[in-house]
């Protein structure tokens, strides 16, 4: 293997155009860690705001990304799980663990499971960030079970997309909540109501939800408490959006829970299931060659994942 790779790095904190290629040195698998070659590397909203702000890595140079799905190079001390030529996908440590967009990753051995057949290297990249996020949220935090009723907010987005396919295999009644121009696609998702939230407000339209998933913020959150039964649970992938609706929530016996996305072998494989099934397919909205990650950053694209490739 080479001792250094071509990575996506930056100088500086900033817009998309502070990205550029350089030439690093290769990282090396410590103990219970392993080495990926990586194949495709999923583009995340927190990239970008650490692309910004440093917020999670500290100040530059850092190489960006946390989605990863490859192949296994090396293998640290200590590992058993997984072996040199295994295709594999996952989550590097959020949010310290960072360094996707390269050649080569290191992570965790068990932050990593095999690859389904059924996807590809760039689906499967798409797939870890995002649907752990909707994962935990849904089957972990809100326990969704058959039946109950969800509103799932920013449907045709990385999480959204994939959390109304989660709730629909768990059996649950799905409203999906999206612009107007996603309707369709979010409704062969498997959502049972889709709402144009141009056009609708959903406050004034639903009531006794078991579940809201919340990933757009603002004042939806308090938007919510008026459409949960008491009882129900509002989650969001935005906990600095919560504090306004927590007197309410008291009052009225509903609970709140702000969630950060963990790496989890358990949900992984959750995931890995679900896609081997068919049961969720992440829909990747473009693609770019790594030496372009500036220019994925910088354009806008909708419904579903960016990822970035490495041939």
């Amino acid at each position: 293997m080479p001792e250094t790779m071509n990575a996506i790095t930056q100088d500086a904190l900033g817009e998309a155009d502070v990205l550029h290629v350089s030439r690093i040195d290769r990282p090396e698998p410590g103990i219970g860690e392993v080495l990926i070659r990586v194949h495709a590397a999923g583009v995340n909203p927190a990239d970008a705001m650490n692309r910004r702000t440093g917020i999670f890595s500290g100040p530059p140079p850092f190489v960006l990304g946390w989605d990863v799905s490859g192949v296994i190079a090396a293998v640290g001390p200590g590992v058993t799980v997984h072996s040199p030529g295994d295709e594999v996908f996952g989550l590097l440590p959020f949010p310290r663990g960072g360094g996707a967009y390269a050649e080569f990753a290191v992570g965790p051995a068990r932050a990593f499971v095999p690859k389904p057949a059924a996807l590809t290297h760039v689906q499967a990249a798409a797939l870890p960030l995002a649907g752990l996020t909707a994962w935990q949220a849904l089957a972990e935090t809100a326990h969704l079970a058959a039946g109950d009723r969800v509103l799932i907010t920013g449907a045709a987005g990385g999480v959204g997309h994939l959390a109304v396919q989660i709730a629909s295999h768990l059996a649950a009644r799905v409203v999906a909540l999206t612009s107007g121009s996603n309707v369709d696609a979010v409704r062969a998702l498997g959502a049972d109501e889709v709402l144009d939230y141009r056009a609708v407000d959903f406050a004034e339209v639903l009531s006794d939800l078991d579940v809201v998933l919340d990933v757009v913020g603002a004042d939806y959150p308090l938007k919510a408490l008026r459409v949960l039964r008491p009882g129900g649970i509002l989650v969001s992938t935005l906990p600095q959006s919560l504090a306004p609706a927590v007197p309410s929530a008291r009052e009225s016996g509903i609970r709140i829970a702000g969630l950060f996305v963990e790496s989890d072998r358990v949900g992984m494989t959750a995931l890995a299931g679900l896609a081997a099934s068919g049961a969720l397919r992440p829909t990747v909205a473009a693609t770019y060659p790594l030496p372009e990650a500036a220019r994925a950053h910088a354009t806008k694209h909708a419904p579903g994942k960016v990822v970035l490739t490495l041939d």
